[in-house]
């Protein structure tokens, strides 16, 4: 039992870092494949509403349940990002500065998009006329 814990700590952080680097970079991979904004809008979404509403993340949740179990140490109460990212990555007084500068990333993907996709519409109104 406590093995198959521990593999899903690893997996459960293993996500949590996918979704973050997603959430962030994920409009740059929709310039590549445009279907995919899709998904990307409620993940931003979802990372803002975690910011501002400072609920608990599923991930957060079950991660916090199955360190015990694994034995290990508890997660800290301030979540996910203050535990393997803030003070490790980045110093802790760099927290907001981080945060603006994951929106300006999300921002100008997202507007790049916006551009290549009205080239796209442009280009193809053209070859129509």
């Amino acid at each position: 039992m406590k093995i198959a814990c521990a593999v899903l700590v690893v997996l459960t952080v293993a996500v949590h870092f996918a979704f973050i680097a997603y959430m962030v970079t994920g409009g740059f991979l929709a310039l590549k494949w445009p279907k995919t904004i899709w998904m990307h809008i409620p993940a931003v979404i979802w990372g803002i509403a975690i910011e501002l509403i400072d609920f608990v993340c599923p991930l957060t949740a079950l991660e916090r349940r199955a360190r015990p179990r694994a034995g290990m140490g508890p997660m800290p109460a301030d979540g996910f990002i203050d535990h393997y990212l803030t003070g490790v990555v980045y110093p802790a007084s760099w927290a907001n500065l981080v945060l603006v500068l994951a929106l300006l990333t999300v921002v100008t993907s997202w507007v790049l998009f916006a551009r290549s996709r009205r080239r796209q519409t442009i280009s193809a109104g053209r070859a129509r006329s």
